[in-house]
């Protein structure tokens, strides 16, 4: 997916008994038996003790199952063979926590299983030391949101899809098995479809047979080793796209085939680009048999990463929007990001989610790698920077922020663990890593690690060895703070001139959270100048402080930044002297990368209340007009928005608002090349708010105003509707039912339910609070996309009484919702509020307990942009 660990190399490994004398397997057992008794019932979920004995005692797992699909019904049918060996006779629970148990045979022997928490407990004197067979029976429910198995209705044929999602631990939900990464298993799937439909899994296809009427029965040849969350299928009357030798398979579902054939093709070149690539790279074959792509929409992702079959969301490759050059980048990043998981998930999983980052981190980061590689004309390291930091840094700074390695003591727990700083600190700390090894020892490192340890499970202990062992650089420090600790630093420079000689500079760190933490730093510090190139400096930093050495005959600079190309990760904020120089040569700084962490280190000011976010908005007004990159453009006018929203009063809005407005119009109408005007008109949509710039909204959607050389399309109308809608316009409503009448897609039945869910009317934030949290055949990605309609920016007031409501449904949102929708809700919910009453509400049901840490966490991670909200427009009133 779109994806902590272990620092320590003294650190003892969790769950391998390979180096364990025979003599200590004896107290293993006592141990299991002691685990089981002390439980007056089967634990809830999947705690790590248990997963850790059943590693340590089952071994060659494998599955055979069959599900029969059949089209709107409301369960599935399934038979199951489940085999494994045993080291000694102890019971042995096996995970089915949703479904109905139909009938079960154990060794051949028919038995009767109560399920418990989410447990079958098969009896000890059922077992036998060796191999064991399990046959078992079950129904499955199948559903539009909350279940394993999904199903897709397609409003604009009447077709039916159906796709597993298993992430973190719900394939234990979908069928009975070991649901924990490190006891990896080879599936046999045999899917019994309508025979119109195309099916889909992690092999190819072994034999197919008519079974009855119109029915088929598709086998699947046997996987090899992958754990259960890799587990995939997909049934429906999918289409595949044509393809050349050696390129992976595409399959979209039928009423999109044409606009698949003209749009996806490049999908298909990257992915057989970045197969040849990391094959190279890693010193490591394609790992599987195959390498299918299927787009699904409404994914709960933006991909998952099946062996052999990854899954896409449709709309990261299908746009709904216009897009622009970058969009098509950051589709290129999500492909590669799944095809990497290939090697690092797949081929090599984690052992436990603590450890989620050896997947995700390097899936993230070694997608920007390939990039780089095969489109060496992109600047993707300024991309990277752009797309990951940023993330990482908002939730770094934070009360609520964890280290990379997080303690997961429940499966159940594991979905906390995703989130920017797995999926962008991360990655991010990887690029670091990269630099201080420097690039050929940190590939074969990653070599070593994967031929080691292929189709198994390894921690971060596994990692560090093999760095350590190609370097021969100790990297406990290095690891222990980086990965195990929490928060970043803050980098401060302090320099002076002794006339137009540069006399003194010194480094110093600290914590952003106030720690007495230190931690290992090598960037690559400029010292700018205006009349020529700047002098860079390689800086290892390994204390609390530097003073840098050798500055004889360096000039005087008009500033200095501390990070130049982003090697470091951390703040680094200008000094009051640099940040100065920077305003006054921004404009004139023609490398592009540098120019781009200037402008994002003077947000981080405006972010910290060192600069006053008038002063950042009319520096943007001043130097916006004439910036030439795409991407750069579309971040400014992201935190001129957000600086327009939450920082300044409302008379400072007022005075700046029109301004923008007209810039963002006349931009989008005369800007040099395509992808500029779309990113100018989402600026446009983004910050109008007066009644002329309303006006000008209505008219791009009837037709009298159009963006040159762009079409718009669906979602960029009903977007124009959305901000219509929220700001009350006079013709809104019926602007809005027009469109409905324009668009009765599917997808134009999703995007008016977001749209409305903007209106400014009290009965209508009632109706959808309740839809949420009580509709269960609303699909998840229509709520997921309403909450920020729900609380658009200027609806605080109309919002703020659901602000209780909303945390008080936090543990149900946690228990039924996918992994990334709890943080959705959390963001939508108070960054949605600007008051210091809602500060002191989110804070009042921190303090009111019965808060699990997870949590917690989240809501302080969450809250973390209204204090800041607040602290700015305190520090700066006007």
């Amino acid at each position: 997916m779109p994806g902590g660990a272990r620092a320590l190399v003294s650190h003892p490994r969790l769950y391998s008994t390979s180096q364990m004398p025979i003599r200590i397997i004896p107290a293993s057992l006592v141990i299991l038996s002691a685990f089981f008794s002390s439980f007056a019932a089967a634990p809830r979920g999947i705690p790590r003790e248990l997963a850790r004995l059943r590693a340590a005692q089952i071994s060659n797992v494998r599955y055979r199952l069959a599900f029969v699909l059949i089209p709107k019904a409301a369960t599935a049918s399934g038979d199951e063979e489940v085999r494994f060996n045993l080291k000694a006779l102890e019971p042995v629970l096996l995970d089915f926590r949703d479904g109905q148990l139909l009938s079960a045979s154990l060794n051949g022997t028919a038995l009767t299983l109560k399920r418990e928490n989410g447990h079958l407990e098969l009896p000890r004197e059922k077992l036998r030391a060796g191999e064991n067979r399990i046959r078992i029976r079950f129904e499955v429910p199948i559903a539009a949101a909350g279940k394993p198995l999904t199903r897709f209705d397609d409003h604009d044929d009447s077709s039916e899809y159906i796709y597993s999602l298993f992430v973190p631990m719900d394939a234990s939900m979908a069928f009975p098995c070991f649901d924990q990464p490190d006891l990896k298993g080879r599936f046999t799937l045999e899917l019994t479809a309508p025979e119109t439909w195309t099916v889909i899994s992690n092999t190819s296809v072994e034999s197919v047979a008519t079974v009855g009427p119109e029915q088929r029965r598709t086998r699947f040849a046997e996987t090899l080793p992958i754990s259960t969350y890799l587990f995939a299928l997909a049934a429906g009357p999918f289409r595949k796209l044509l393809t050349s030798s050696g390129t992976p398979v595409l399959y979209v579902r039928k009423s999109k085939f044409e606009r698949a054939q003209a749009e996806a093709s490049e999908v298909q070149q990257i992915a057989a680009r970045g197969l040849q690539y990391l094959s190279n790279f890693f010193a490591q074959p394609f790992p599987f048999t195959k390498y299918d792509m299927v787009l699904i929409p409404g994914l709960a992702y933006g991909g998952m990463e099946h062996a052999g079959a990854t899954f896409l969301r449709e709309e990261s490759v299908l746009f709904r929007t216009a897009p622009a050059h970058s969009d098509l980048l950051n589709r290129d990043i999500l492909v590669l990001h799944e095809l990497t998981h290939q090697w690092f998930g797949d081929l090599v999983t984690m052992r436990w989610f603590d450890d989620l980052w050896l997947k995700e981190g390097f899936a993230q980061y070694m997608a920007y790698q390939t990039l780089a590689t095969v489109r060496p004309q992109e600047n993707v390291w300024k991309r990277f920077y752009e797309s990951i930091q940023p993330d990482a840094y908002v939730i770094d700074s934070t009360k609520g922020t964890t280290p990379i390695y997080q303690e997961i003591p429940n499966l159940e727990d594991a979905k906390s663990a995703y989130g920017a700083i797995v999926y962008s600190k991360a990655p991010a700390v990887l690029k670091q890593l990269a630099f201080v090894l420097g690039a050929e020892k940190f590939r074969q490192s990653l070599q070593l690690y994967l031929k080691e340890h292929a189709f198994g499970n390894a921690e971060w202990n596994d990692l560090v060895h093999a760095f350590q062992r190609v370097s021969g650089e100790p990297l406990d420090n290095w690891g222990e703070m980086w990965i195990r600790h929490r928060g970043m630093p803050q980098m401060d420079v302090s320099w002076s001139c002794e006339g137009d000689h540069l006399s003194e500079l010194s480094l110093s760190q600290h914590d952003v959270l106030g720690s007495a933490d230190v931690w290992p730093l090598a960037m690559q510090l400029g010292l700018n100048y205006t009349n020529h190139d700047p002098v860079l400096m390689r800086v290892d930093l390994k204390g609390k402080s530097l003073r840098v050495p050798d500055l004889q005959g360096k000039e005087c600079p008009s500033f200095i930044f501390a990070n130049e190309e982003d090697y470091a990760y951390g703040r680094f904020l200008l000094d009051p002297r640099s940040r100065e120089g920077v305003i006054r040569q921004l404009g004139e700084i023609r490398d592009l990368f540098r120019r781009t962490l200037l402008w994002g280190s003077l947000w981080d000011s405006v972010r910290t209340s060192e600069l006053a976010p008038s002063d950042y908005l009319a520096l943007t007004l001043r130097l916006l007009p004439a910036e030439p990159d795409e991407t750069l453009v579309r971040s400014l006018l992201s935190h001129s928005a957000t600086a327009l929203h939450r920082y300044v009063s409302p008379v400072t809005r007022s005075q700046y608002v029109p301004r923008f407005e007209t810039l963002a119009a006349d931009r989008m109408l005369h800007s040099a090349n395509a992808d500029l005007r779309i990113v100018w008109f989402r600026g446009l949509e983004a910050i109008t708010e007066t009644p002329q710039g309303l006006s000008r909204l209505n008219e791009m959607l009837s037709g009298q105003l159009a963006v040159p050389g762009v079409e718009l399309r669906a979602l960029d109308r009903w977007n124009l509707v959305t901000a219509l809608l929220a700001h009350g316009d006079s013709e809104a409503v019926s602007i809005f039912t027009a469109e409905k009448q324009r668009d009765p897609s599917g997808d134009g039945q999703k995007y008016a339910y977001v749209a409305e869910a903007a209106r400014p009317e009290a009965a209508i934030k009632l109706q959808y609070f309740q839809d949420f949290l009580h509709n269960s055949s609303r699909p998840e990605d229509w709520i997921e996309q309403s909450l920020y309609a729900f609380n658009y920016w200027n609806e605080s007031e109309l919002t703020a009484p659901y602000l209780k409501d909303a945390l008080e449904a936090l543990p149900q949102i946690k228990a039924e919702r996918k992994i990334f929708f709890l943080v959705d809700w959390l963001t939508a919910f108070i960054a949605g509020q600007q008051s210091p009453a809602a500060q002191a509400e989110v804070y009042a049901y921190l303090d009111s307990g019965g808060i699990d840490n997870d949590l917690r966490l989240k809501i302080l991670q969450a809250v973390d942009e209204l204090e800041r909200t607040i602290a700015i427009r305190q520090k700066y009133p006007n």
